[in-house]
């Protein structure tokens, strides 16, 4: 491996810190002037990536002893709801831990999973509803699963997967959905006691149609049963904090919840829309569900397969797509364009402010979940094989960049602006 020389990285320079630091506290005091606040761990969230990076806010000297050099290195904030270096570093991280340590060498197929607008604004701060959802979603696919090895007598299969219950879109926006990478096939105990991999056969586009249409109705259903779409239903995180209600609903439907522009939609920039738009295949919609289920990893890609789950992992703010266009504007760049042509978001800094606010998940919340074969109380799967991968050295993780990893490559279930 080639020599690295360390570099400390200067989070003052970058625009979304300095959007931050030139306005968060009139933001704040903005609020207050309402009568209105955040809640304290969202208030803790951001005030705590101002101190990340930050030698004055404390930091670590480390010392080489063959060569007596010295480096200090600052305090992170260890965050988990936009900070691009830490959220960085733990992308980086669980992708190389993902890859080597837990999915064994078989194919994995990704399911991204999308919901309607009813329920998104739920799903953000509701864990409970999270879980419930989830694990109808996931009784669904592991059925297709079960059967297909059964007709191929196999009986007795078992499914495994890791969920990645991601809260943002393209566009800063507010969008709870879930990647869960499935293992492609289930695992069934041969006569000597060991776990044996069955692969699926390939998937079709009336199986997820089928899947999706299941998991739609019984969602829908789960919902009804929970009483949320009552006329007059209550909502507690309404009664508990209006401020951050407000902010959630706004986000999920791109608009903005304060300050002079609220109740209006977030600014866009336009460019000559394409012709023609195509959903692709293996993804199928239904209700307001989104199901994408179009890649799959082949079981010995295994640069591939630590790709994608960068890809799921990564940060909601991509360094390089900010930008301050001037001093009361940032350009955020999307992904890829919209339908309608759009290019770009224009955000004031205290609009942007108000979008990171509503990304910061609730305490207790877990983002990332493990079932079946691969949870760890019930694990069968021997882990990856030396001969495929090797744990690297935590310097060698790092020094691989997020786009080195192109995720702007990897399929996702298209997104409604």
């Amino acid at each position: 491996m080639p020599a690295v020389a360390y570099c400390r990285r200067t989070p003052e320079t970058e625009p979304l810190y300095q959007a931050m630091a030139g306005h968060l506290e009139t933001f704040l005091e903005g609020l207050r002037a309402c009568d209105r606040q955040l809640p304290r761990h969202v208030e803790q969230e951001l005030r705590a990536y101002l101190e990340c990076g930050i030698l004055a806010h404390g930091f670590l000297r480390v010392r080489c002893e063959d060569c007596g050099e010295s480096r200090v290195v600052a305090f992170s904030c260890k965050k988990r709801g936009f900070c691009p270096s830490c959220l960085g570093r733990r992308m980086a991280d669980t992708a190389a831990r993902l890859t080597e340590e837990v999915f064994p060498v078989v194919p994995v197929r990704q399911w991204v999973l999308s919901f309607p607008y009813e329920i998104r604004y739920r799903l953000a701060w509701d864990g409970e509803l999270v879980s419930a959802v989830l694990a109808v979603f996931l009784r669904v696919v592991q059925g297709w699963y079960r059967r297909q090895a059964k007709a191929a007598g196999h009986a007795g299969g078992r499914c495994g997967s890791v969920t990645f219950v991601q809260r943002f879109g393209s566009s800063i926006n507010l969008n709870p959905h879930c990647h869960v990478l499935m293992l492609d096939g289930v695992y069934v105990l041969g006569a000597d006691g060991l776990p044996t991999f069955v692969p699926a056969p390939p998937l079709t586009d009336d199986d997820v149609n089928q899947i999706v249409e299941t998991t739609a109705r019984r969602v829908i259903r789960l919902c009804q049963h929970r009483g949320m779409f009552e006329e007059g239903a209550t909502d507690p995180l309404w009664e508990q904090e209006p401020l951050l209600a407000q902010i959630s609903a706004a986000s999920v439907q791109g608009m903005v919840a304060t300050g002079d522009r609220a109740g209006r939609r977030v600014r866009r920039r336009l460019s000559d829309p394409e012709d023609g738009f195509r959903a692709g295949a293996l993804c199928y919609a239904s209700r307001g569900f989104s199901l994408h289920a179009a890649t799959r990893i082949g079981a010995t890609d295994r640069r591939r397969l630590e790709q994608l789950c960068r890809y799921v992992v990564r940060p909601p703010v991509a360094s390089g797509r900010l930008r301050f266009v001037h001093a009361q504007t940032l350009e955020f760049t999307l992904k890829t364009p919209w339908a309608d042509g759009t290019t770009a978001l224009l955000l004031s800094p205290q609009e942007l402010l108000e979008k990171l606010s509503a990304l910061v998940p609730p305490p207790r919340l877990h983002l990332i979940r493990y079932h079946g074969v691969l949870a760890p109380a019930k694990r069968v799967v021997p882990a990856p094989s030396p001969l495929h991968c090797n744990r690297r050295a935590w310097p060698e993780i790092l020094q691989r960049r997020p786009s080195d990893c192109a995720p702007n490559r990897c399929p996702e279930a298209r997104e409604t602006p």
